[in-house]
């Protein structure tokens, strides 16, 4: 049987410099990203569209959300499957193509994880982890554009 599963959270402009919105100039982009019991998440729009850089951007969380779900199908499929994972890093780079009306949507994402394990028999189980992974994540099944995945499976060096 199938399950529903909801998911809430709070986003609050915080951008406003005393006029609102007056013009395009006159506002910040600032916002906070809640949830009751949570750490609050700084936002901004990119800094190519009148953001702070050091605030997360919905193009960031886009890419992280798409890597998180991946990681943890990854290590879930890991665990099922005897391959004994040590460490998991990943560098998500998303490509956002941007139309002339200012528009724009994500042509791709590609994942880029590097993962150790723990004996170099379990490499090549390891890499082939990744598109059962793919294949299971709620995000990139969600999303309109390609998700692709590079990666890498090492052990910890002098294990064999």
């Amino acid at each position: 049987m199938a399950r529903s599963h909801h998911y809430s959270t709070t986003v609050v402009w915080t951008g406003n410099r005393g006029t609102g919105t007056s013009s395009y100039r006159s506002y910040d982009r600032a916002h906070m990203i809640a949830n009751p019991g949570k750490p609050t998440i700084a936002g901004s729009a990119d800094p190519t569209f009148r953001g702070d850089n050091t605030s997360w951007n919905p193009e960031e969380l886009l890419i992280a959300s798409l890597a998180q779900c991946h990681l943890l199908w990854y290590l879930h499929l890991a665990a099922d499957t005897g391959v004994i994972v040590t460490a998991y890093a990943d560098e998500p780079l998303g490509t956002l193509s941007e139309a002339n009306d200012g528009s724009g949507q994500f042509s791709e994402v590609v994942l880029r994880p590097t993962v150790t394990v723990a004996e170099d028999g379990m490499i090549d189980a390891a890499q082939a982890l990744h598109d059962a992974a793919h294949a299971t994540c709620f995000i990139a099944r969600s999303v309109s554009f390609p998700v692709r995945h590079q990666p890498k499976s090492q052990t910890e060096p002098g294990v064999t």
